[in-house]
């Protein structure tokens, strides 16, 4: 019988070339499963049988662990990079794990670790991409790779995670699943930014989004943080995470929360601990049914009645004094 292969991601810049970083390591057909940034549970749409191998990028393993206990339980092999909390890692034959959860670590980095920097460009701009800029610097000039091209892979970066957010396709200039594909054209993606004008696309629109956004005052603030709602609309679907991004590297010393209204009531919330001291994001959260890792979290629906928890949360929380989390 053949073996099928299933490459597993989130659709952001971490995700996507994480697993673009490991197919082009160990090159051979596999069906891609990957979608927008909110769509998390993602492990539960493969469908392999015994002997089968899943590679998974970038998906928390706490949102995905009953459909991971099942794939192991049908004798498929599984592989998993992620850098999201998670409370209780199973132990496995078939499974093989690199979770590290420490602030200063992105999933593309994690393979790029594994696969000893074989396609450490693409590592870069996950790493850009998940707003890992000084590590991400620091890499690439031990790499000898120049200013200019930084620039132009963390543009790329940016752009590919800012192309991650919206409530469905529509929101988005190209799914993330067809964007893959053109990043597959690629062993090095400073060639697909001289071939390809889908990044300059994307920017464009991004820095359209972001001075819209950037327009909207501050629902809450003081000398620690600030927290930001922003109308529910096709602009605010696509920039939330890049917005709350912006923000983390603009006041390093504070906390953001970036909340979008929902339609039908209730927010979508994206927060980023202090770029100074990165940690408590995925443990506020977490209290309200959300998740993320240290540096940077999300809630998916935050009732409209616990809005005033979650400002109190936030602003009583004592960013920086959660230990990072290494398995």
């Amino acid at each position: 019988m053949t073996t099928q292969r299933f490459d597993v991601c989130n659709g952001d810049a971490d995700g996507l070339c994480a697993a673009l970083q490991w197919r082009l390591h160990e090159p051979a057909p596999a069906t891609l499963q990957t979608g927008l940034k909110r769509e998390i549970v993602l492990l539960e749409r493969v469908h392999a049988n015994a002997g089968d191998e899943v590679n998974v990028f970038d998906l928390s393993m706490q949102r995905n662990r009953a459909a991971l206990l099942g794939l192991l339980g049908a004798g498929v092999r599984v592989r998993y990079f992620d850098h999201h909390a998670v409370r209780d890692i199973p132990s496995h034959p078939l499974l093989e794990v690199q979770v590290d959860c420490a602030s200063d670590v992105c999933t593309g980095l994690l393979v790029d670790r594994r696969i000893g920097g074989a396609f450490r460009a693409w590592a870069l701009v996950g790493a850009y991409g998940d707003n890992l800029a000084g590590v991400a610097d620091r890499l690439a000039i031990d790499s000898g790779i120049g200013s200019d091209d930084r620039l132009r892979l963390r543009r790329l970066g940016e752009a590919i995670n800012y192309n991650a957010y919206g409530d469905d396709e529509r929101d988005v200039c190209i799914a993330p699943a067809r964007l893959y594909a053109v990043m597959a054209c690629y062993r090095d993606p400073r060639d697909m930014l001289a071939h390809e004008g889908i990044a300059d696309a994307l920017d464009t629109r991004r820095r359209a989004d972001l001075r819209q956004a950037l327009a909207w005052p501050p629902h809450w603030q003081d000398a620690r943080g600030s927290v930001l709602i922003l109308p529910d609309a096709a602009w605010s679907r696509r920039v939330l995470g890049c917005l709350a991004n912006e923000l983390a590297n603009a006041q390093s010393q504070h906390a953001h929360a970036v909340l979008k209204l929902q339609g039908t009531g209730g927010y979508v919330v994206s927060v980023r601990a202090p770029l100074a001291s990165p940690s408590g994001a995925d443990e506020l959260c977490s209290r309200f049914g959300g998740g993320g890792r240290a540096r940077a979290g999300g809630i998916d629906g935050l009732p409209a009645d616990d809005l005033e928890r979650f400002l109190a949360g936030f602003a009583s929380t004592r960013w920086g004094e959660q230990a990072p989390m290494r398995s």
